[in-house]
C-alpha cells in the first residue's frame, strides 16, 4: 500500500475551525480491528485496504475564491454566469464582489466569521458568495423564497451570524441585532473602495450547510476550503469543467450539491447557467448537469443535446435512469452526505455495466464497511459505511454531543485523522465497488423481519413505465409504496415485488400518482408520503 499524504486533523476539538494542522505521512498498516479479517495476500485484510483507499492525488493549495480570481484576471471578458437574459463577466464579477467585500469589512466582517446569504437564485447570489469568500468568511446560504422565519432564526443563532446579505426584491425578517446588506445596492455603487485580500488556508471554513432537519432541528455542517478543493480540483469530481464549459445551476442553494454546481463551475472558468422556473429549459443548454435522481427523472435526455457530463447523488439512482442518460453522456453515480463534502464516492456508469454502484472512494478519501462495534466486515457483507480522508468536514456547529456520535478517530488512517459515520448501508463487490443499500433509518422491522425500504422501491422502479418509487412504513405490519407516473399499474407493481422479495417486503398498497412530492432539495419527500398514506388509511389505490 503506498504512503498517503493527508493533512492532519485534531481529534480533541472537532468543532474548532482550525481543525487541520501540519501535513504528515499516514501509513495505513495493520491497525486494531483488522485481525478479524482473513489476512493477506488476497484476503480480506488486503482487499479492505485496496478497495477502501481512494487514489492519492495532489491538490492545489488554492482557496476557492483565489481560483475564481485567477480566471477573472486571465479572461475578464469571459461570461461567468447567466440568468434570465442577464449576464456577468468574470471581470464584472470580480469588481462587484470586491466592492461588496469592502462593505462587509466596514461592517466588521473578519476572516473566520460566518455571513448568511439569504437570496433568490440569480446573479447577486453569485456575487454574494464570492464577496463573502474574499472576506475570508464562510457563507451560510438559504433560499429567500423557501426559508421560514423560525428556521432562519435557528440558523443565524447556531452559526453565530451577525451580518446577512440580502436582496431588495426578497425582503427577509431578521431578528434584532443583525445587519442586513443589500447586494443590489452594493452592485449599483460604482466606487471602488479598497477591499481586503485574504488567503484562506485549507482548514478555514468555506461554507456552512444546514441539513434539512427532516428528523429534527437542522444541523450546521462546517465545510472547509480544503474539503471543497479536494473534490473540485481532482478527477472525477471536477467533471471535466474547463473555461467556457456551460454548467446548469438548478438546485436549491441551501443544498450542498448546489456548491458543486456553482463553485465547480466558477473555479474552472466555466459559465454558470442559472435557471428560472423551467428546469429543463436550462438543462437543454448546459454541457454539465448535476442533479438528484428525482429531478433528473423529470428531464428528457433527448432534449438535452449539448449535455456531455451528468452527475447524480443525494438518493439512490434507478438503473433505468442511469442507463438512459449514460447512452448520451458521461454519467457519474455518486454518494456522500453533507458531512463528507457533497460526494466521497463516484462511479462512471455505462449502459452495459453488470450493475449500477456508487463506485469507489474519490481521491484522498477512504470508505470502510464496519459493524456496530466499528470492526471491519468481510468483503461482501452488509454494514455501515464510514468515511475518512480529506472529505471529512470540520463538524457540526454548537453540538458537541452529535459530533461525538457521528465523528470518531480513524483507527485505519491514524495520525489524528477523523472518520464520519454516514448512516448509509453498503457492501463491497468482489471487484471492489460499493453497492449502496439505503439508509440505516430506511431499514425497518415489519412483522419481526428486517426490511430495507429502498430495496422494495428498487424493484418497483424496474417495473415497465415506472420512473420513480418510494416506500414508507406505516406501522409494524404495514408497508405502503408510491410509484410515478399515474399510468403504472398498481397491481402489477405489487406482483413484481412479490415475485422478487420475501412476503414481508410486499407493500400492502401501491399508489400510482402523477409525480412524487419533492423536498426543497429535490429529493423524494418520504415524510409527506407517509402522511398521505396515513390519511388514506393504507387503502388500495
Amino acid at each position: 500500500m503506498p504512503e498517503i499524504d493527508y493533512p492532519k486533523r485534531r481529534i480533541e476539538h472537532i468543532e474548532d475551525r482550525g481543525s487541520n494542522g501540519t501535513r504528515l505521512i499516514a501509513r495505513p498498516g495493520p491497525r486494531p480491528g483488522l485481525s478479524v479479517l482473513p489476512p493477506a495476500p488476497d484476503g480480506d485484510t488486503d482487499r479492505f485496504r485496496r478497495f477502501g483507499w481512494g487514489p492519492t492525488r495532489a491538490v492545489p493549495r488554492l482557496s476557492i475564491h483565489e481560483a475564481i480570481e485567477r480566471h477573472a484576471a486571465a479572461t475578464p471578458a469571459a461570461i461567468a454566469a447567466e440568468h434570465e437574459g442577464r449576464r456577468i463577466t468574470y471581470g464584472e464579477l470580480e469588481r462587484h464582489a470586491a466592492r461588496l467585500t469592502a462593505r462587509l469589512a466596514r461592517h466588521g466582517v473578519r476572516p473566520g466569521d460566518r455571513v448568511a446569504l439569504v437570496v433568490r437564485r440569480g446573479i447577486p447570489m453569485v456575487v454574494g458568495i464570492l464577496a463573502i469568500l474574499k472576506a475570508g468568511a464562510a457563507y451560510v446560504p438559504q433560499d429567500a423564497r423557501m426559508v421560514r422565519t423560525p428556521a432562519l432564526r435557528h440558523i443565524l443563532r447556531t452559526a453565530a451570524v451577525e451580518v446577512v446579505l440580502t436582496e431588495s426584491g426578497a425582503p427577509v425578517d431578521l431578528p434584532a441585532g443583525h445587519t442586513a446588506i443589500d447586494i443590489d445596492a452594493a452592485m449599483a455603487d460604482r466606487t471602488d473602495p479598497p477591499a481586503p485580500r485574504v488567503h484562506s488556508a485549507p482548514e478555514r471554513a468555506c461554507y456552512v450547510l444546514f441539513t434539512s432537519g427532516t428528523t429534527g432541528k437542522p444541523n450546521g455542517v462546517e465545510v472547509t476550503h480544503g474539503n471543497v478543493a479536494n473534490l473540485l480540483f481532482t478527477r472525477p469530481g471536477d467533471l471535466g469543467i474547463r473555461p467556457g464549459t456551460t454548467v446548469a445551476q438548478i438546485l436549491n442553494i441551501a443544498f450542498d450539491m448546489a456548491a458543486w454546481e456553482i463553485l465547480g463551475c466558477l473555479t474552472h472558468g466555466g459559465t454558470l447557467l442559472i435557471r428560472g422556473d423551467d428546469i429543463e429549459a436550462t438543462a437543454r443548454r448546459a454541457e454539465v448537469l448535476i442533479a438528484t435522481p428525482t429531478i433528473l427523472s423529470r428531464i428528457d435526455p433527448a432534449a438535452c443535446g449539448p449535455v456531455r457530463t451528468v452527475a447524480v447523488a443525494g438518493e439512490p439512482c434507478p438503473r433505468a435512469l442511469a442507463d438512459r442518460w449514460a447512452e448520451r453522456s458521461t454519467f457519474y453515480n455518486g454518494c456522500g452526505p453533507t458531512e463528507t463534502t457533497i460526494v466521497n464516492t463516484m462511479q462512471r456508469h455505462r449502459p452495459g455495466n453488470e450493475r449500477l454502484t456508487i463506485g469507489r472512494p474519490t481521491p484522498n478519501n477512504t470508505v470502510y464497511i464496519l459493524d456496530e462495534r466499528r470492526e471491519p466486515l468481510p468483503i461482501g457483507e452488509v454494514g455501515e459505511m464510514w468515511a475518512g480522508g480529506d472529505c471529512v468536514s470540520a463538524g457540526y456547529l454548537a453540538d458537541p454531543g452529535l459530533n461525538a456520535e457521528r465523528y470518531a478517530p480513524d483507527p485505519f488512517l491514524g495520525g489524528g485523522r477523523m472518520m464520519f459515520r454516514t448512516r448509509d448501508l453498503g457492501r463491497w463487490t468482489d471487484d471492489g465497488e460499493l453497492e449502496h443499500l439505503g439508509r440505516t433509518d430506511d431499514q425497518v422491522k415489519i412483522r419481526g423481519f428486517r426490511v430495507e425500504l429502498d430495496s422494495v422501491s428498487a424493484v418497483l422502479e424496474g417495473v415497465p413505465g415506472c420512473a420513480r418509487a418510494a416506500t414508507v412504513k406505516l406501522d409494524d405490519r404495514t408497508l405502503v409504496s408510491f410509484v410515478e407516473p399515474a399510468a403504472v399499474d398498481p397491481a402489477g407493481a405489487r406482483d413484481a415485488v412479490a415475485a422478487a422479495l420475501p412476503y414481508y417486503c410486499v407493500p400492502d398498497t401501491v399508489h400510482a400518482i402523477d409525480a412524487l412530492p419533492l423536498t426543497s432539495r429535490g429529493k423524494i419527500d418520504k415524510a409527506l408520503l407517509a402522511r398521505l398514506a396515513r390519511a388514506e388509511g393504507g387503502a388500495a389505490a
